[in-house]
């Protein structure tokens, strides 16, 4: 890509997902720039300006009645100091969150590579997984961990009880049928695969599709692949879902709207105050069949800026319904034991320059999902999108 005015590290600029309650409900999209440098226009003197706090933080620690835990008191501060500015996205997440986010974000978790579903069914068993060689199967009901009952735990904290149990080794129990059993597991380091694509079949003509879970380090690679693999079976358009993708790497969205756009064609702008930074394809690589994007409403951040990209700089065409609308940069650092830090610093503009923060991108055929009398889910939207691309 091409920059124009001020240069930024590509390398470390990331769109993320991240709740203002827990990490591990993501569900709203910020645009993270890791940068270490020190701020060019404020310099703080511990002497003056943190006179106060240092007095009121060695107070605490000398004289308070019970002892106190230097680093969670630092934490908090910080924390305070963030929460004081009112932005939802200007946030502290200790180490857990932390650890969380970057394995999110690097396509990998901790766990047994099991897919659970309601009731605390086994979904899916995925292969070469823990799981898998511990011998549980699919319509498994999973009734003990470690000989304690979560027969009544949400789907949610089931999930987050295997992967936050302290063992990596530890006991599992299931019911199959009327016989329950107990199997001794491990967890492992897992990749997170992020994408999936077939071939549709659309009025006589090859129409590839390609859905996008999450904008991870290693996405890229998948999507170059499967893209290629369904061209070589000779696709003549392409469908491209992102409903609910709430984001990941910008370097990842941007290498793969790179795919399609014309070298030049500008993929989005950083705006801080008066300076204004656009970043544009600088690849050679392009492509000239048509794309229909679907969105809905937790199509979010980097999911938002490809669709964006797709649809001033491709002429794409958005499906589906409006987009969450995060238009935010933050800037991160690392804190001492894991921990890390993030603010907003900019806003993204859209190729057309519009900022879509808090508004979402807007489909060019609004398309709801339709439920049918046994509630079965009819899809609509890849409906919609495979009528357009045939006109």
């Amino acid at each position: 890509m091409k920059r124009e005015r001020r240069e930024f590290g590509l390398l470390g600029i990331i769109l993320i997902i991240v709740s203002t309650a827990i990490i591990t409900s993501i569900t709203t999209g910020v645009i993270l720039l890791n940068n270490s440098k020190a701020s060019k226009n404020i310099k703080v003197s511990n002497d003056k300006d943190l006179q106060e706090f240092i007095d009121v933080y060695t107070s605490v620690l000398d004289d308070y009645y019970e002892d106190v835990n230097k680093e969670e008191m630092i934490d908090k501060a910080i924390e305070a100091m963030l929460n004081y500015l009112g932005d939802d996205y200007t946030t502290y997440l200790n180490s857990k969150e932390t650890k969380e986010l970057t394995e999110k974000l690097n396509g990998t978790y901790e766990g047994i590579g099991v897919e659970i579903k309601e009731g605390n069914i086994i979904n899916k068993v995925f292969d070469a997984s823990p799981a898998k060689e511990a011998g549980l199967q699919t319509e498994d009901k999973i009734i003990k961990i470690n000989d304690e009952d979560v027969t009544n735990l949400s789907t949610t904290d089931l999930a987050k009880k295997i992967k936050t149990a302290d063992n990596k080794k530890f006991k599992i129990t299931v019911k199959r049928e009327e016989q329950e059993i107990e199997l001794e597991i491990e967890k492992k380091e897992l990749y997170v695969p992020a994408i999936d694509s077939k071939v549709i079949e659309n009025n006589g003509k090859k129409t590839g599709y390609i859905y996008i879970s999450t904008f991870s380090d290693t996405v890229y690679n998948q999507f170059n692949a499967e893209l290629k693999n369904l061209e070589n079976e000779g696709i003549e358009n392409l469908v491209l879902d992102l409903r609910n993708n709430t984001g990941g790497y910008l370097k990842a969205a941007t290498d793969i709207s790179s795919l399609f756009l014309e070298k030049g064609k500008v993929i989005y702008s950083l705006e801080n105050k008066d300076v204004k930074d656009v970043y544009k394809d600088e690849t050679k690589e392009a492509r000239n069949y048509k794309v229909a994007v679907i969105i809905n409403e937790s199509t979010a951040s980097a999911s938002e800026i490809l669709s964006a990209a797709l649809k001033d700089s491709y002429n794409a065409l958005l499906v589906g319904k409006k987009s969450y609308g995060k238009g935010k940069v933050q800037q991160t650092a690392n804190l001492k034991g894991g921990s890390m830090y993030k603010y907003t610093s900019a806003k993204w503009l859209t190729p057309n320059n519009v900022c879509i923060d808090k508004k979402g991108l807007s489909p060019d055929y609004e398309v709801d999902l339709q439920v049918s009398e046994d509630g079965s889910v009819i899809d609509t939207q890849l409906n919609k999108a495979l009528e357009v691309l045939g006109e």
